[in-house]
């Protein structure tokens, strides 16, 4: 997926950011108001449409979106899945310990009072402690208010409620890692959260 040799991880720096400031200002990559993001999650086990929220947390969906846009995420794994809590995925190593922001480093949260973890399909950043976010999210399946000021929210599962179903009834193994194989194909960009 992704080649790890400094050179290459230079040129997928430059690539990511110049993709990121033609999502930013690109009249064709929004409308006229930028909240109104969606993405298509297209997974081996159905698809995911997630609203994302730009205006709330724009850091955060600029990241992903960019990710999104390049193909960042083609082809990865959903790595943990842990029934009535949540299914991580988002790096290209697929052992939960790799993947990267579109600037080449770790990134502040953006904690917001009026986002909380308060449903199921809530779609966050995934971090290893304060303002270390990456490339790596996850996706709720119930309720879970212990996360709230401590993961980054920046959308939420709007279409695909069956698919998400199957995911958390798929078995897992040794670190919640699913037995069968969940992965995400490819991800569709919508400047429209109502378009198919």
């Amino acid at each position: 997926l992704w080649n790890k040799s400094a050179k290459s991880e230079r040129g997928t720096r430059k690539q990511l950011k110049a993709l990121s400031l033609s999502i930013r200002f690109s009249d064709s990559a929004f409308p006229s108001t930028v909240a109104s993001m969606s993405v298509t999650l297209h997974t081996n086990l159905g698809d995911i449409k997630c609203e994302i929220f730009c205006d709330e947390v724009p850091k955060s969906a600029e990241n992903f979106l960019a990710l999104c846009a390049s193909g960042y995420y083609d082809g990865t794994i959903f790595h943990r899945n842990i029934k009535g809590f949540m299914i991580q995925g988002g790096d290209p190593s697929g052992t939960g310990k790799g993947g990267t922001s579109i600037w080449g480093k770790k990134f502040n949260d953006e904690i917001r009072e009026s986002l909380k973890h308060n449903a199921r399909g809530m779609l966050s950043m995934a971090n290893s402690g304060p303002n270390t976010n990456g490339s790596q999210f996850f996706m709720t399946y119930a309720k879970q208010p212990h996360l709230n000021g401590l993961y980054t929210i920046f959308g939420k599962v709007i279409h695909g409620f069956e698919v998400l179903d199957i995911m958390e009834k798929t078995q897992t193994g040794p670190r919640d890692r699913p037995l069968a194989e969940i992965r995400l194909n490819r991800v569709t960009i919508h400047a429209n959260p109502l378009a198919a």
